[in-house]
């Protein structure tokens, strides 16, 4: 996996900083906002670079939390009110992405 581009690095974590408490975004989401199609880019920099934003903020599609922190991302969404669903899925929840899906 290369490192991503630090202009682009910094823009997905300006966007997922603004991402207020309880509400998401998708990986898709974050680089559409940011006039890209690259998803995969997106979590390239979330995995290097975004473990002192809210990352858990940003989903997989269809509102599963990031592969691999879904214990760890479950305290989050509690605290912050996030709407779940409970799911028979490995993670055994995920996000009501229709719910707090954030749109700014």
């Amino acid at each position: 996996m290369a490192v991503p581009d630090r202009g682009f690095a910094e823009a997905v974590l300006a966007v997922v900083d603004d991402i207020p408490a309880g509400h998401v975004m998708t990986y898709g989401d974050v680089a559409a906002m940011l006039g890209s199609r690259g998803a995969r880019a997106v979590g390239q920099v979330m995995a290097y670079y975004g473990s002192s934003s809210p990352w858990w903020r940003v989903l997989r599609a269809g509102g599963h939390p990031p592969r691999g922190l879904a214990a760890r991302a479950l305290p989050y969404y509690d605290a912050e009110g996030t709407p779940l669903i409970t799911t028979t899925s490995e993670d055994g929840y995920r996000v009501d992405y229709a719910a707090a899906r954030w749109r700014p």
